[in-house]
């Protein structure tokens, strides 16, 4: 047995158990040992990879007595074990309902048993059951013939991928060289100022260097907020700068600057505790006069310039800026960080967004720091307040909007579910000035949980809803304590009967109070430019392709409806035509019609639990009876499920195509028109779809999206690198789960 889970089965002990009693009882061999001929036999057969062997194991494990026929019993036995081994809960809670269906399929003169050969023919022609993997095995013969699949010399696939990098990246690189020589020169014009003046002949380079890392503090000091004043960038998303500047960068930028900021402040205050105020000490009384009309007429002393205003307000921003920075990284953030209590409250997104509420002492701190630099006496030459006055007032100006407009947003909770997976939804009324694209965010305030913290969702629900939506998955300590909250306020009297979480006229009235600010721009809002969307969301990062789906599936309804209208105005000649109003005519011919410019949208969905379909099932199930014009395609992958031609996988993988043949509905993911794949597939079905759109190659628009703390910055080569040198992608979108 301990062989049999060596084999790749650690995680399926009860299926390693069966497979080890099937292989002895075949020999008829002693369960409590095993000879070393006997242990070399059943290796080479366990890893035997043809389907002959596979399927001769299979059987044997069904078939206990040895009798060559299998009945409805013990097809449900080994489903039951399947689904065991592939961490399916609902699959085996449905075991029995499966075995009566493949017993239907295979002993249609209900003798109560089946055979081997019937067995292996199901098995062999599974594929045939189901038409959706033909569209992923279709590749376009005029895209065929544009690509130029022969292999490239080294240099020539190097110059393509640099090609290929600077169209990709080009507006990240030209604001980050313009960024950087901004720095450089700011630097260069302090450096080459001060050793120009007498302070230099005292100090030296260590002067010239913690003036020219100040002057770059005070313009990161500044920017650093401009990222995230989103409003702003909301805004700016939809004007022109949008072609230029690249919004969806805005928090990577922000942690960039950040980073910059940490190495100014290194080489500020360093060379000012290090190296300036020891030489000044240190100076002889000659050298030290011309500088007494700066630091006074009798020389301090090292503890006299730390305790002077400079000083102190030095000290309290750095202090200040430890704390953030140390708890925004990810370590800390992500609570990857496991620190003994009371310290365990350091870690985790509240720790985070309080401690960066510091920064508010540390502006103040850099205006008084400016007012009383050293070596400056002209109130003009004091440029601190210049470079932060517009930054400043723009994010307070932020601040105080989103203080004002989320009280002006009322919502009412009409909906509250828990899924698997720890996966809290919650469906409130859209207040009537709420407007927003798919693909966008809000903020949600719980005060019940905090009274000041905001937290991003995307939202879920799509334009035409009449109401607003959010998936909220259990990550952090905000997160743990909104569900907490919520399953405490949703659970039904004890006497009652109603099940939990159902958010009825009873329990509307105990439901937290949510507040809402919003919407936020994001990379997925402008899906509609596209003709083609591939959409690839990791876990809970399928959120905002949801909101997308939904608004296609209207619009695609919407554009039906138009079309009937139509039909039923101009009736096909030869028909009776009935009469119509003129008034109505010309308002319905004159009314802009709904032109849908997606033509294709292929949506890919990973997750690891089988639960995890619950959270949108009603959502693909819709979409399966509504799209008839078959414009959006849905794909999941489950990651517990072994790949194909694994013993472990190969019934449920029969069972797939035979259940959804018969009924419509995939036994993995439990929806309709959609299809469940192992982790392994995940590659080739985005390349195949993009080759499957020969016209679209320069309007296709391919979005990432995750989990939080997984890492998405290349969303292309992610998927396939080596597509990326067959079929451009242009305007190609990559969005990081925030």
């Amino acid at each position: 047995m301990h062989r049999c889970a060596a084999a790749g089965m650690t995680e399926s002990k009860e299926f390693a158990l069966e497979l080890f009693d099937t292989l002895s009882r075949r020999r008829q061999m002693k369960l409590d040992t095993i000879s070393k001929e006997e242990l070399r036999e059943i290796w080479q057969q366990i890893t035997d990879n043809s389907f002959d062997s596979r399927l001769q194991i299979f059987f044997d494990m069904v078939d206990k007595n040895a009798d060559g026929r299998i009945g409805e019993a013990e097809v449900k036995e080994i489903i039951m074990l399947s689904a065991s081994a592939n961490k399916l809960s609902r699959l085996k809670e449905q075991a029995e309902e499966y075995a009566a269906l493949i017993m239907e399929e295979l002993d249609p003169e209900e003798l109560g048993y089946i055979e081997l050969w019937q067995l292996e023919t199901l098995l062999l022609q599974k594929d045939t059951y189901v038409n959706y993997s033909q569209a992923l095995s279709y590749t376009s013969q005029a895209l065929s013939q544009n690509l130029a699949l022969r292999k490239k010399g080294s240099i020539r696939k190097i110059g393509n991928s640099l090609i290929y990098y600077l169209e990709d990246n080009w507006k990240r690189l030209w604001v980050l060289a313009l960024w950087i020589g901004i720095m450089a020169g700011l630097f260069t014009w302090k450096f080459i100022q001060y050793r120009e003046r007498y302070v230099f002949k005292v100090m030296g380079y260590c002067v010239t260097t913690a003036k020219g890392a100040a002057e770059t503090l005070k313009l990161n000091m500044a920017i650093i907020l401009l990222p995230v004043c989103r409003n702003t960038i909301t805004w700016l998303r939809n004007t022109r700068a949008a072609r230029v500047l690249p919004f969806d960068d805005n928090i990577n930028f922000h942690k960039t600057i950040a980073a910059a900021i940490v190495v100014g402040v290194i080489l500020h205050a360093g060379n000012h505790l290090v190296c300036d105020f020891p030489r000044l000490i240190r100076s002889s009384e000659e050298m030290y006069t011309p500088l007494g009309i700066y630091f006074g007429e009798t020389k301090p002393t090292y503890l006299a310039l730390i305790k002077g205003v400079e000083g102190v307000t030095g000290i309290i921003m750095v202090v200040c800026m430890i704390i953030a920075f140390t708890l925004a990284t990810r370590w800390f953030r992500r609570s990857l960080v496991k620190l003994p209590k009371p310290f365990d409250k350091l870690t985790g997104f509240n720790a985070f967004w309080y401690s960066h509420h510091l920064f508010a002492i540390v502006y103040v701190a850099l205006i008084v720091h400016g007012q009383f630099v050293y070596l400056i006496r002209v109130w003009y030459r004091k440029s601190t307040w210049m470079y932060l006055a517009v930054p400043v007032c723009l994010y307070l100006g932020e601040r105080i909007l989103r203080f004002f407009r989320s009280g002006s947003y009322a919502v009412r909770l009409l909906k509250v579910a828990i899924y698997p997976g720890n996966v809290l939804t919650l469906q409130m009324t859209k207040p009537a000035t709420f407007r927003y694209k798919s693909g966008q965010y809000m903020f949600v305030q719980c005060p019940a949980v905090s009274p000041f913290e905001w937290h991003p969702f995307s939202i879920t629900s799509a334009p035409g809803d009449e109401y607003l939506s959010i998936h909220v998955r259990q990550l952090g300590d905000w997160t743990r304590e909104l569900k907490r909250v919520f399953s405490a306020a949703c659970e039904p009297p004890v006497s009652g009967k109603s099940g939990l979480l159902r958010a009825d006229e009873t329990t509307k009235k105990t439901l937290p109070k949510l507040l809402i600010d919003g919407p936020y721009g994001s990379p997925a809002q402008d899906y509609g430019k596209y003709d083609v969307l591939l959409l690839v969301g990791l876990g809970i990062g399928a959120t905002p392709f949801i909101s997308i789906l939904k608004d296609l599936l209207n619009n695609i309804i919407k554009m039906e409806e138009e079309e009937d209208t139509s039909t039923d105005l101009y009736p096909p000649v030869g028909r009776n035509k009935p009469h119509v109003d003129l008034g109505t005519l010309m308002r319905v011919t004159t009314r802009p019609r709904k032109v849908l410019k997606t033509t294709n949208a292929y949506f890919y969905w990973v997750t690891r639990e089988q639960g995890s379909f619950d959270w949108f099932k009603g959502v693909m199930n819709e979409i399966a009876d509504m799209d008839q014009r078959n414009i959006i395609e849905m794909h999941n992958y489950l990651t517990s499920v072994y790949e194909e031609g694994d013993a472990r996988s190969a019934l449920i993988t029969m069972l797939q195509a035979l259940n959804h043949a018969k009924n419509g509905v995939d036994v993995v993911s439990g929806t309709k028109g959609s299809d469940t794949f192992c982790k392994t597939k995940l590659e080739k079905g985005p390349s195949q779809n993009c080759l499957q759109a020969p016209v679209c190659q320069d309007r296709c628009l391919l979005l990432w999206s995750s989990s939080p703390g997984t890492r998405t910055c290349q969303a292309l080569p992610r998927v396939q690198w080596e597509m990326h040198h067959k079929i451009r992608v242009p305007q190609g979108v990559f969005l990081n789960s925030k």
